[in-house]
């Protein structure tokens, strides 16, 4: 039946930048399909606030605290999670950050850096612990959280960019380098969605209203509006999917160059 194929139950999914936003729909989306769920952010406080929060509603988590640019705490993470449940099926790497918004020419690098690293270089370096894992159990899923700044840039927003990017072009090499281990790896490539990292930009009034004339739906998304598609990237639905960018930006990317209609 397909509909079982969208069954996550004995999974365990890990997921960075866990305790709010896009990250908590998409463990929440998880959960819910039956995966047992890893919270993970920078705070212990944080994630164990969500990891209760499913746990009273009958959903399966944990949260255990990492510091996504430092190396000990990736690899504390893992360790962790092979304690509890001695497996990972499903990694999503959804940390991110924006600390800089100005011109090229005035980018601090130190800025540039910390965007890169949080971004982009732990998605590497998670992704290269969970693979001899995923490996050993026949298979696995693991997702970036991407952006259409990765496909189509905007002004000021350069380092952060570069990231999305380079997420993007990550998932597709690791996608030709492991499918043979039966290891899929996809880009999930959100719009503008409602969350703190976007809050600068969307309570800026001309910025919104040129968002809104431009986006064909309309409106901003919900990070709930994220977690529909993780479900199927981390399921056997997707199970012939790989070294895929699915854009969910309410069509912005499409929108027309000249619409005087």
């Amino acid at each position: 039946m397909i509909k079982e194929k969208f069954d996550l139950n004995n999974k365990v999914a890990v997921i960075t930048g866990a305790s709010k936003g896009i990250g908590e729909s998409i463990a929440r989306g998880l959960a819910e399909f039956g995966a047992n769920v890893v919270i993970s952010s920078r705070k212990q406080e944080a994630v164990d606030k969500v990891a209760s929060k499913f746990n009273s509603e009958g959903l399966s988590a944990i949260g255990i605290e990492c510091h996504v640019a430092k190396e000990d705490h990736q690899k504390k993470l893992i360790r962790k999670v092979m304690d509890k449940f001695g497996r990972i099926d499903i990694l999503i790497n959804n940390a991110g950050t924006n600390p800089y918004f100005g011109p090229i020419d005035k980018m601090p690098l130190n800025l540039y850096q910390k965007t890169m690293d949080i971004n982009l270089n732990s998605a590497i370096s998670l992704s290269n612990l969970v693979y001899p894992i995923m490996k050993k159990h026949g298979g696995g899923s693991i997702i970036h959280i991407s952006s259409i700044e990765g496909i189509h840039p905007s002004k000021m927003m350069t380092a952060y960019n570069i990231s999305k990017a380079s997420l993007i072009m990550l998932g597709k090499n690791q996608a030709i380098e492991w499918g043979k281990d039966n290891i899929r790896v996809n880009m999930i490539c959100p719009g503008y969605v409602k969350t703190k990292l976007s809050a600068g930009l969307l309570e800026h009034e001309n910025s919104y209203k040129s968002f809104l004339k431009n986006v064909p739906l309309g409106r901003v998304s919900t990070p709930d509006e994220m977690a529909g598609l993780a479900v199927f990237l981390a399921s056997d639905a997707s199970s012939y999917m790989t070294g895929s960018s699915i854009v969910n930006d309410g069509g912005l990317l499409h929108a027309p160059l000249i619409d005087n209609m």
